[in-house]
């Protein structure tokens, strides 16, 4: 079957050849057009799964290039041809340039596809044990204590798993920061995903801060982190989102959605709320 028109997002293993899907390779065989974040690894991939380029265009597009090769790609959409692009590893988009590429073809009111796949994300929280019912995915971390601690103060209270890219380098400061900041709540390193030396180590964020103090650490990283335990509301809390609810709202329907938000019995809740309401 013909390839559609228009751009197709391919996501590319993050580790091992052999996790690209069989609609990424008849993408990458079929498209017009290819483009890649890096084109040397998608070219190199194209060669272990003996997919020739014969003759077609490859274009590099990332964050320094985009301007150049951004409307070249759309124009090339616009005459009706298909365009390609692939992460240098993983899902496009996911910290990856791709996004702004995906914003002007939308922009331009061209289709936008995806050939889902690998991703470094998913693969570290399938195997960390936290729970996945919930998580946050925050990109990499300002490189300065600081900003990275304020960062982290920002997500604190967020009741979701904690997802971070890391570097190597930064990879010591960073947990002791953590550390630091969100406490004594058990988290997960994920190091090289599905490469040769893949390394997954679980334990406390002190403990782990403690652990790679001073250590060299090579790869790809991927840290993840545990929930807070949620807050326990105090009466001061309880009576401010009451006197808030209530400027608005009934007392039943105000205590109603106190109760719910703050996890509180709505019986006890609904006597406070007839007592601010006299």
């Amino acid at each position: 079957m013909a390839l559609a028109p228009g751009l197709h997002f391919v996501a590319t293993p993050i580790g091992a050849a052999r996790d690209i899907t069989l609609r990424a390779l008849d993408i990458l065989r079929d498209a017009d057009i290819l483009a890649a974040e890096d084109t040397r690894t998608l070219r190199h991939l194209m060669e272990i799964h003996g997919i020739p380029l014969n003759g077609r265009p490859m274009v590099a597009y990332h964050d320094h290039n985009g301007d150049q090769a951004g409307p070249r790609l759309i124009r090339a959409m616009e005459e009706g041809k298909t365009v390609a692009y692939a992460s240098e590893a993983g899902t496009p988009l996911v910290s990856d340039p791709g996004f702004e590429l995906g914003r002007a073809a939308i922009a331009a009111n061209l289709p936008v596809l995806t050939a889902p796949g690998p991703s470094a994300v998913l693969a570290a929280l399938t195997v960390s044990g936290l729970p996945s019912d919930r998580f946050l995915f925050a990109g990499f971390l300002p490189s300065t204590t600081s900003a990275r601690q304020k960062a982290l103060r920002e997500v604190a209270d967020v009741q979701a798993t904690l997802i971070f890219y890391e570097s190597p380098k930064r990879l010591a400061a960073s947990l002791r920061d953590m550390a630091e900041v969100l406490g004594e709540r058990a988290a997960v390193i994920c190091r090289e995903l599905t490469k040769r030396f893949e390394e997954t180590v679980r334990d406390t964020l002190p403990a782990l801060a403690e652990a790679y103090d001073g250590q060299t650490v090579k790869g790809e990283i991927v840290v993840l982190i545990d929930r807070a335990a949620p807050r326990q509301a105090t009466e001061a809390d309880v009576e401010a989102a009451l006197r808030s609810a209530l400027a608005t709202a009934s007392v039943k329907d105000a205590a109603a959605e106190v109760a719910a938000r703050l996890n509180l019995p709505k019986r006890e809740v609904y006597q406070m709320a007839l007592r601010l309401s006299e």
